[in-house]
């Protein structure tokens, strides 16, 4: 046998185990354990953000709202007209915070986080700042089928409750959605 003919027969060897590996490997990795995450879609995240947004214009308030998957990644931002700059931010970390901090007692916003801190001794709050973390009303956490796929945070009206009342407002208008 020629050294090409060997070389042909190594690489079609090759090929064939790539092949064999390949068309294994949705379930090697299936069998490892894939976690599905649910999220809104860009289009539907995007839609939210608007939603929250307008219904604070509609009482005067000039806000940003942003939403997040859980991960803490930014999906929609959307600036109302005349927000504060600080705003901006605001609204990201308590979207971050309600993703973040609500799941693992089952609260569905910062607000909950928030009276449940100030029943607690100050021992059960972090002595060190958390990055992206805020305790300030205005976050909400977003529920589909039971269950969290993200977070909504509202800043720029003139106190958190406002900001939660125009989250929850938004999230109303899509709530069929999220099944």
């Amino acid at each position: 046998m020629s050294p090409m003919s060997r070389v042909s027969v190594g690489l079609q060897a090759v090929v064939l185990a790539l092949v064999f590996v390949v068309g294994a490997a949705p379930k090697a990795v299936h069998a490892q354990g894939l976690v599905n995450l649910q999220k809104l879609s860009a289009p539907l995240a995007n839609e939210l953000v608007g939603e929250a947004v307008a219904s604070c214009a509609q009482k005067g308030y000039a806000v940003t709202a942003v939403v997040v998957d859980l991960d803490g990644v930014r999906q929609a931002m959307l600036r109302g007209n005349g927000a504060p700059i600080h705003s901006l931010d605001n609204a990201y970390y308590k979207a971050y915070s309600a993703a973040s901090l609500t799941l693992a007692r089952k609260e569905d916003s910062t607000k909950a986080v928030a009276d449940r801190m100030s029943k607690n001794p100050p021992s059960t709050v972090p002595q060190t700042p958390l990055p992206n973390v805020t305790y300030v009303v205005g976050g909400v956490t977003i529920m589909a089928g039971g269950a969290a796929i993200g977070a909504i945070g509202v800043s720029g009206a003139p106190g958190g409750q406002f900001d939660e009342e125009c989250a929850r407002a938004a999230l109303a208008k899509i709530r069929d959605r999220l099944k």
